[in-house]
């Protein structure tokens, strides 16, 4: 095994989709942190978009095998990642958020649900249209924080038609940019967690009472 960083990509170009994924990710929650774990070929680096209730995953091939456990700021690894070379310098460690000690298992993952292409873009241009429908409705002075947080939790608390995952996972999905690129999507299951997978990435999220410490109310308003 390697020394831990810089990372090498085996596909330079990723770090500039890294570096995306990070930049939207920061627009939710400046301060926000981020777990990097490589055992092997492999870098996943998990993040947790502000208020969707959900873990990010994205995971890139790297040049040689590596061995890495540590959480660092998003922020300072945005700004380390050299998008030219393809590497990634790992910032110092940060004293990580509860989040981060409870991750999503690695495998034993099942699948429920083999999705077409499309059909989770459609599923979310549709819920984040009705939200904006909806809250648009709402008289000036019933615009409150409260009443547009209880609209989110309505909507976003529902299911994935055909599937048990709540569509803030499909939220968090689109938010970040994973429903860019054309493909299927699948929806899996490993004991309490579901995930949410594309070809950009993964939401996951846990079925009984969402995350130690992370309230459940997703932020309704989408990200570019």
């Amino acid at each position: 095994m390697s020394a831990p960083g810089p990372l090498e990509l085996a596909v330079p170009g990723e770090a500039a989709d890294l570096a995306a994924f990070l930049g939207r990710q920061l627009r939710w929650d400046r301060t926000a942190a981020a777990r990097l774990r490589a055992d092997g070929p492999a870098l996943a680096l998990f993040t947790r978009p502000a208020r969707f209730g959900v873990l990010a995953v994205r995971v890139v091939a790297l040049r040689e095998p590596a061995a890495l456990d540590t959480t660092v700021s998003a922020g300072e690894l945005l700004e380390a990642l050299d998008t030219e070379r393809g590497a990634v310098p790992v910032p110092a460690p940060v004293t990580g958020p509860s989040w981060a000690g409870m991750l999503p298992p690695r495998g034993a993952w099942r699948p429920l649900a083999d999705l077409p292409d499309g059909t989770v873009r459609d599923a979310a241009a549709s819920v984040i249209a009705e939200f904006r429908r909806r809250t648009e409705a709402l008289p000036d002075q019933g615009r409150t924080r409260t009443a547009l947080d209880a609209l989110a939790e309505e909507i976003w608390s529902r299911h994935l038609p055909g599937t048990s995952l709540p569509l803030r996972a499909v939220h968090a999905a689109h938010a970040l940019g994973f429903l860019r690129a054309p493909g299927p999507s699948a929806v899996l299951a490993s004991g309490p967690w579901l995930r949410l997978r594309t070809a950009l990435g993964s939401t996951a999220v846990r079925r009984a009472g969402g995350l130690p410490g992370l309230g459940v109310t997703p932020l309704a308003s989408p990200a570019h």
